[in-house]
């Protein structure tokens, strides 16, 4: 009997050796542990998993994509955008004095704007910029930083002659007479700011046309640029019509079609490759990619208006017991670089907001140039309402050299509210030049002025959400130090 067990025994390991072991055969050639994952038999892969993984893939891809290169897109959206009021490069360029109708991401009214397109596939031009109080800044259409001039260049306001070199340049270089910059694409803004001295926008506006523009070797057929006064026009230099379909990607492939390869950009130009976006080569997307490009442009840019206004970096914070944060999440320069890797996070976050980005914009120290806060939650943590009002205390004086402002804008279109108000911004040099000069200054926001206070007030719009910059020209100590800041928007009835 003990025999007979024994040999029942055996018999039973060994069926179920060969039972793990058809186990293990079975493993190595599927994997399927939920309807999601890949299957593969004999190693290879089934006709579902192929068309699962390459749509997966060109998913991945073409979000990641979509968020580089967003800023190009965008750039390419303030050159189409001037096109239609007549601002064409290295021709017709134009004064601005800011306002609603004009969609621009995150524009403001605190100084006018000289938009100068320019294009150098011809050659250098240079950019003559007299003595004065002018902010001037080149970005290529990719957004990529160019040159600084006037008050935060290096002839610090005190006039020069700024040469712009195309990509490809390779010809000799005038030895001396120019502060010489190079360009990473053909096309590109250069974007004047005069500052209103004493309020006088009149003479701000006339001193832009003042910078002289002409190429480095005039054809006999040059003719001087002239210019277009542009301040009540409508205008809309964003890609608000392009983000959420394919034509996000055709604008895109026009820009790399026409500009030469960046080589910082040689591996995301490989990612455009595999969706059909390549120098040389027609776009023609299919059905199926072209649902895929469609999907993940609606992803990605929900996903970078979730960075923009529900940011989870702690270093956005200004000050620990306030809700501003810092617009700008990076400092060093202005192309978001750190001593290892370029903040693709904080580039996304800026871009989605704003546009141009340079060394001047972004720098936390005491000087010349400006300082950037973003003001979207009140001071119980929650975003502000179109539909409430709010009170905004600031101290004063506020440690700004030349002037600081406070504007609004619409969460949607990342431009300035736009209501029968005609105004999304307070200003120490205009509406509150006369209020303040005691310890504090109280400003409104909400869709009616409390009353008595029509001047200290910005109307919001009911159902629509909105934000604040509250810029600060030539910071001082103070502005960094902590021992002067606003207070949060708190609700009011």
């Amino acid at each position: 009997m003990k025999k007979i067990l024994f040999y029942l025994c055996l018999l039973s390991l060994a069926a179920g050796c060969k039972k793990e072991a058809e186990n293990k055969d079975v493993g190595a050639n599927t994997v399927q542990s939920n309807s999601e994952d890949y299957e593969f038999v004999g190693g290879y892969p089934t006709e579902a998993t192929i068309k699962k993984a390459y749509d997966d893939a060109d998913l991945t891809r073409a979000i990641q994509a979509y968020k580089f290169f967003y800023p190009t897109v965008s750039g390419e959206a303030m050159f189409k955008g001037n096109e239609p009021v007549g601002v064409i490069a290295n021709k017709t360029f134009g004064t601005l004095d800011t306002k609603p109708g004009q969609v621009g991401f995150t524009l403001n009214s605190d100084t006018p704007y000289g938009p100068i397109p320019i294009n150098l596939s011809k050659g250098p031009v240079i950019i003559d910029i007299p003595k004065g109080p002018l902010i001037v800044v080149a970005m290529d259409v990719n957004q990529r930083w160019v040159a600084d001039m006037g008050i935060p260049g290096p002839d610090a306001g005190n006039g020069g002659k700024h040469l712009l070199l195309p990509p490809d340049y390779k010809e000799a270089v005038p030895a001396s007479g120019f502060h010489v910059w190079k360009s990473s694409a053909y096309n590109l803004i250069v974007g004047i700011r005069s500052l209103p001295v004493g309020g006088d926008v009149k003479a701000a506006m006339e001193r832009i046309k003042t910078v002289k523009v002409y190429p480095l070797n005039k054809s006999v057929d040059w003719k001087d640029p002239t210019w277009l006064e542009l301040s009540n026009k409508p205008q809309n230099t964003t890609p608000l019509d392009w983000e959420n379909n394919i034509k996000y990607w055709e604008n895109l492939n026009d820009v790399i079609q026409r500009e030469p390869a960046y080589d910082g950009y040689r591996d995301y130009y490989g990612e455009l490759a595999v969706l059909g976006i390549e120098k040389g080569k027609p776009f023609n997307p299919d059905a199926r990619l072209k649902a895929i490009l469609e999907k993940a442009a609606k992803i990605a840019n929900a996903q970078m208006r979730v960075q923009s206004f529900a940011d989870r970096r702690p270093d956005r914070v200004v000050w620990k017991d306030r809700q501003w944060e810092w617009v700008a999440l990076r400092f060093e320069d202005g192309d978001f670089n750190t001593p290892n890797y370029v903040d693709l996070d904080g580039r996304e976050t800026w871009f989605y907001q704003a546009i141009g980005a340079s060394p001047s914009m972004f720098r936390r120290k005491e000087g010349g140039g400006s300082l950037y806060w973003l003001g979207l939650k009140d001071n119980t943590g929650k975003y502000v309402d179109g539909g409430k009002t709010y009170k905004l205390t600031i101290p004063t004086p506020v440690p700004a050299k030349l002037f600081w402002s406070l504007t609004i804008y619409d969460a949607y279109t990342r431009s300035q509210v736009n209501t029968d108000q005609n105004k999304a911004a307070l200003r120490s040099l205009f509406e509150l030049k006369d209020k303040i000069g005691g310890k504090s200054v109280d400003l409104y926001f909400g869709p009616k002025a409390p009353q008595g206070k029509e001047g200290q007030w910005i109307k919001t719009i009911p159902g629509r959400g909105w934000f604040a910059y509250f810029r600060i020209y030539g910071p001082q100590t103070a502005a960094f130090n902590g021992s002067w800041k606003p207070e949060d928007f708190q609700e009011v009835n």
